[in-house]
């Protein structure tokens, strides 16, 4: 796979997507109509919308897990075709191996991409500092919190270096004071690494307190509703910049067209 591109071309680009589901007993249902979307090199992208509305199904897109049924998906400027080692995953369940330690799950990565035990560790480590689980390397997923397993998890997708990060309601399953320590020390991560990310949210204040841009999705079959860019300056401290009256009214916005959706779904 050549992965030599122009630096000018989106990250990601949706271009006139519609999906369609056919179920055993024949029934078609359409998840996502006439969707076209770009997100740049490096830029922070959330979608909101209603439930069932189609949201992850455009992150099963971006990895090639699923086809548009018209209309075509483009990674780093060529059409998806099977999963790319460019792109991160992180979901709402913790995606960690329960039988390994805590630094053998964030070493998998490395290992797999044929480094040798002993590198792979040293990086492993290293992100456990950073994350700030440097002394529980060798505990197991079980022995540890919520907000601890998520930080394994975050550090367990970054060691290896995605130019694209996909995020689907990875922050739902915390408590709200946890939670916004995860959302800060995403951001953090985040400015460090420099790809793009999109981030699949029902929380519109997740959304907004983190994306460069929000992308409003409307009642199934989904469609883009509206693009709000999120002019709020970086870096951004997620506690602090709710109470920004930029911040309040941006939410306001949204929400008038989010809830629109609500009430149809």
């Amino acid at each position: 796979m050549n992965h030599a591109v122009d630096r000018d071309v989106p990250a990601i680009e949706f271009s006139s997507v519609s999906c369609r589901f056919v179920s055993p007993d024949g029934k078609a249902t359409v998840a996502l109509r006439n969707f076209s979307m770009s997100v740049a090199r490096g830029e922070f992208v959330a979608i909101v919308g209603p439930t069932g509305c189609g949201k992850s199904t455009t992150l099963s897109m971006i990895t090639g897990l699923l086809k548009p049924t018209t209309g075509e998906v483009r990674v780093m400027g060529a059409p998806v075709d099977g999963i790319d080692p460019r792109i991160g995953f992180v979901f709402q369940a913790d995606a960690v191996f329960p039988w390994r330690s805590v630094l053998d799950n964030v070493a998998a990565g490395p290992l797999y991409r044929g480094r040798s035990k002993s590198a792979a560790h040293d990086e492993a480590n290293a992100w456990l500092r950073r994350v700030g689980l440097e002394k529980f390397g060798r505990h197991y997923p079980h022995q540890l919190s919520g907000g601890m397993r998520k930080r394994v998890a975050l550090a367990q997708t970054f060691i290896n270096k995605p130019e694209i990060l996909l995020m689907d309601e990875p922050f739902s399953a915390l408590d709200m004071q946890t939670r916004t320590l995860m959302q800060d020390e995403l951001l953090q991560l985040w400015s460090a690494n420099a790809g793009s990310v999109v981030f699949v949210t029902h929380d519109l204040e997740e959304a907004i307190a983190l994306a460069d841009r929000v992308f409003v999705l409307s009642a199934r079959p989904a469609t883009l509703k509206k693009v709000y860019d999120i002019d709020l300056p970086r870096p951004r401290v997620t506690s602090e910049v709710r109470y920004d009256p930029r911040f309040i009214e941006i939410s306001r916005d949204i929400w008038h067209d989010l809830r629109e959706e609500v009430r149809i779904a």
